[in-house]
């Protein structure tokens, strides 16, 4: 038996965002936390302190710029077409430099509590001109990610009903 489905705005980060987290320790070398979120098969993770607490947002496009911006771009220019054929894409890893992730990751985060509405956290993402939100408890700890793919989930299955006694949202 199919119970009543939540209606679509009132949808809230708790109920859509992963809670299986990759976490990148802000001492970890960039070629490091590539090969991380390479193996994890994820284009982003957020950068934590020694407490746990979120201090920046390692992104696929953080290596880009890398790449366009350092050194192997300068030497390689003519191969760039080549190499980077999208912003996730970073071919070699090991041409990354082993300095800290704290100096190529972004500083300036999105973040909202699990209780933020999905009308709340697309706005952010368009304000932002970003594709995930990190969804922080109050002492600034990552407990879960919502990306725009989880929103476009939501609008797309808005209408399907749960099955009755199904713990899973309508909507992941």
């Amino acid at each position: 038996m199919a119970t009543r489905v939540k209606p679509l705005f009132e949808i809230t980060a708790e109920e859509m965002m992963s809670r299986d987290l990759v976490s990148v320790p802000r001492k970890m070398s960039l070629r490091a936390a590539a090969h991380l979120l390479n193996e994890a098969r994820i284009s982003g993770a957020p950068v934590v302190d020694e407490q746990g607490r979120c201090i920046g947002m390692l992104t696929t496009s953080d290596l880009s710029k890398w790449v366009e911006r350092g050194e192997r771009a300068s030497k390689h220019a003519e191969e760039a077409s080549a190499c980077m054929c999208t912003d996730w894409q970073v071919p070699d890893l090991s041409a990354l430099p082993a300095d800290e992730v704290a100096r190529h990751m972004t500083t300036d985060l999105v973040t909202a509590s699990p209780h933020a509405s999905m009308t709340e956290l697309a706005r952010k993402m368009i304000d932002a001109d970003i594709h995930r939100i990190l969804i922080t408890d109050k002492q600034g700890r990552p407990v879960g990610i919502v990306t725009s793919t989880d929103i476009l989930a939501a609008v797309a299955y808005a209408d399907y009903p749960r099955l009755e006694g199904n713990e899973e949202p309508a909507v992941t």
